[in-house]
């Protein structure tokens, strides 16, 4: 997604083109890319038999999108679930935390 986002719009070649290396096989990109297609993600022109892809949601709506599933499919919607989680797996430093209790803070002035 981040390379269509970057290209705009794109052929699988294209997109290919853009991963580093080792580079995938075209065959996988393609399907990948029809997936995300399927999916809703992206959508395509016709140029003959070969097509040109796009994005249709934002970075920023897919971002939202993803999220919301992990968070309900592995956190069951639990907040607390959730940083705890991140907070064994990920050793967060102190002025992250502090980060965090700054925004937690801002919320409940709000």
């Amino acid at each position: 997604m981040r390379i269509l986002w970057k290209l705009g719009r794109g052929f699988v070649k294209e997109i290919v083109a853009e991963m580093p290396d080792p580079k995938p096989p075209y065959t996988s990109v393609s399907t990948l890319v029809r997936k995300l297609q399927d999916k809703g993600v992206i959508g395509h022109e016709e140029f003959g038999k070969t097509h040109r892809y796009y994005p249709i949601l934002t970075e920023d709506q897919y971002k939202s999108s993803s999220f919301s599933k992990l968070f309900s499919h592995y956190f069951n919607g639990s907040v607390e679930g959730m940083v705890s989680f991140f907070l064994k797996e990920k050793k967060a430093s102190v002025e992250e935390l502090e980060a965090i209790l700054k925004e937690i803070k801002k919320k409940e002035e709000q």
